[in-house]
């Protein structure tokens, strides 16, 4: 049996999945055929540029804060 050692930095806080390179092949495989570039148009290209500077200007809600709010709203009485 072969031992080896993995290099701390190369892991960190990072998991760490090793696969047979035959497995790893037919993934990438696999996503290639299952995703599709798609090329946003004009008005989605703004609202990506809109959304990126209001995350620059510090304009937006923490995930924290917003799943705060859904629990509440989810779990009201009717």
């Amino acid at each position: 049996m072969s031992i080896i050692t993995i290099p701390r930095q190369l892991i960190r806080e990072k998991e760490l999945v090793l696969i047979p390179k035959k497995e790893y092949k037919e993934l990438l495989d696999w996503k290639k055929g299952s995703f599709r570039v798609v090329k946003p148009t004009k008005a989605e290209l703004k609202a990506i540029e809109r959304g990126r500077r209001e995350v620059r200007l510090g304009k937006y809600e923490s995930w924290e804060k917003v799943k705060y709010e859904l629990e509440g709203y989810h779990n009201r009485k009717r």
